[in-house]
This record gives C-alpha cells, structure tokens and sequence, in this order.
C-alpha cells in the first residue's frame, strides 16, 4: 500500500476548451492566472455563469430550515454531472438496519431478477444505467464486501491472509493486511441501498463520484476551498468496494480509491478513472466549492493549455521562413 496526499495530477482532453493565446493577450486560464484571480473571484462574474451562481445560491442547504434534504442531494447529483462533466453519475449510497428502510422501487437483484452482483458490477449499474438497488447477503456474488460490510463474521483464514495470499507473497503480511483491513462491526447494517444522486428518495451517508484525473483535481481544489480540506487516503489496489465505502462511513472523511482489477475487469471502470467518496458531512463543503468556482469564473470548464503561439523555431525554420518572404522569428 501508498500512502499518499493527494495532489493536483494532469488533464486530459475531455470537458476542456484548448485556447490559442499568446503573451500580450492570453485567454482562458492558466494554473498562475487561477491563484490571482482567487484574490478577487468574487466579484469575477460572467455573463454566462450569472444565472448558474443565482440558481445555485437558492438551493437549498442539505438539513437547512425549509429546505428538502433529498431534493437538495438531488440538486447536488444534477449540478456535479453538468458542471464538472462527468461520465457517469454520482452514486448516493445509504445503509439500512432493516429491509422496512428500502425506499419503494429500489431493485432486489436475487428477489426481483434472479440474479447476483459483485459490489463493483452494482455500482457499475447504478452509475451508468441509473439504477437504483437494495442489496442483502443473499444478492453478493463477491466475497470481499460480505466480509468487510459485515454481513457475515470475518473468518479464520480470512484473518490469517488467505485470501491475500495471491496478492502478497510475505504470509505474515498478508495476515497483517487481513486484519487491519476496515469493516464495519458485524450485523450492524443488514443491507445497503444505493442509486443516482440526482434520483436518490434517500438522504446518503455517503456519496461516490467516479471521475477522471481533471474531475478528482476539480473536486480537491473545491473540497479545499472553505476550510482548507485536504484528503490524506491509502491507495491500496485491491479491494476498491471496501475502500471507496467503508473508511468514509465510518470516519466521516472523503477517501480517494483506485478501482481494483475486478471494478476493471468485470465492471468497465475505465483506465483513467479514479473513485471520491465524500461522507455526508462534506458534501455542502464540496458543493460550496463547485459553486463558488463556477460563479467566479474559475469552473471545471475554465482550465485550459496554454498553447504559446510563436514559439522559438529552430534554424532550419527560420531559413525557409527568410526564403519564402514570411515573419521571421522575433529576436
């Protein structure tokens, strides 16, 4: 395992405008224009971002007086997949103390369909069909979040890294990993319900956003932006439907996960792609941020490369650029 801070990382093309500026005129924003315009981003306000920012400063607060808390999380679902242009959708995940909690047309996949997932195929389902399921024991077809949800007691073998064993050659590393490993106290949720965020009939303990390297930098800076979170995670390969659930739902802070060979493999997770959950303590903290960039000139869409027109040529270009009579290159 890693442990790492996670940081700013690269971009990628997708959700970005790529500008043509140079040095007298420059266009967009860069990484050094993003801390200037800080100083002074609220009263940066374009034309095209006024209506966004009113809308976005009525919704209402999550738990606030008079407002919905469901419809305020779906609010948040609606406002996450526009403005930081994500693939799929964010997940609301809620556990349950009984099957009297599952909200009505959550899908039972054993009960209503005959059929079992793996934690990160449902997931897979929710966030790229829309889905909204209820799973118990009897839906898993995965043994790594029976184990870690505490649906069943942890086994002995589990305990002495049997399991780990294909991953971890030392055998008393492997137990060692086993046992630190972060589950949730056995019997104290039964099941679990989970869907869109934008669709959830359910207030969720946490919500999980499956983004690219440019989205994650995005939802850092704005995690950051009221009090200064930072998000400090353990990077651990295998076992991202324990890591991206449990850590948060317990300890009530955001957690950055790698999908895990199986989310690849079995669930489509894409190469690029990295899991935020953030605890339902944090979400308003997000979303205060996402808005107050977007309002402020400073949106998800708003970083760009800075592509520096009249570069130094090298020689050979300023000689067929002197034969044909064009501009030579500026000394």
């Amino acid at each position: 395992m890693l442990n790492a801070k996670i940081g700013q990382t690269t971009r990628e093309e997708e959700g970005r405008r790529i500008v043509i500026c140079d040095d007298q005129n420059r266009k967009g924003i860069a990484r050094r224009d993003f801390i200037k315009r800080a100083a002074v981003a609220g009263t940066i306000v374009s034309a095209s971002d006024t209506l966004v920012s009113l809308a976005r400063s009525e919704a209402p607060q999550a738990g606030a007086q008079g407002g919905s808390s469901v419809e305020t999380y779906n609010t948040y679902g609606v406002d996450l997949e526009r403005l930081i242009s994500l693939r799929t959708y964010p997940i609301a995940v809620k556990f349950l103390k009984s099957e009297a909690e599952i909200p009505q047309g959550a899908v039972r996949p054993k009960k209503d369909r005959g059929e079992h997932y793996a934690m990160c195929q449902a997931f897979a389902v929710a966030r790229r069909q829309g889905m909204t399921l209820a799973m118990f024991l009897e839906d898993h077809w995965c043994f790594e979040p029976v184990i870690s949800y505490g649906l069943v007691e942890t086994p002995k073998d589990y305990l002495e890294g049997f399991t780990n064993s294909f991953f971890i050659a030392d055998k008393e590393a492997a137990a060692k990993h086993a046992r630190e490993m972060t589950r949730i106290p056995y019997g104290k949720y039964p099941g679990m319900v989970f869907g869109p965020l934008k669709t959830a009939k359910f207030v969720p303990d946490i919500t999980m956003i499956y983004s690219n390297t440019a989205q994650l930098r995005h939802l850092l800076l704005s995690l950051r932006y009221s009090k200064g979170t930072q998000v400090t995670s353990t990077i651990d390969p295998i076992g991202s439907c324990v890591h991206s659930v449990v850590p948060s739902l317990l300890n009530g802070e955001c957690q950055v996960t790698v999908p895990d060979p199986g989310d690849y493999e079995r669930a489509m997770a894409q190469e690029d792609e990295m899991i935020l959950t953030v605890p339902a303590r944090r979400m308003k903290e997000l979303m205060d941020g996402v808005y107050h960039f977007e309002k402020s000139n400073m949106s998800f869409r708003r970083f760009s490369y800075q592509i520096k027109t009249d570069f130094q040529q090298p020689p050979f270009y300023q000689d067929y650029f002197k034969k044909w009579g064009l501009d030579a290159q500026k000394k």
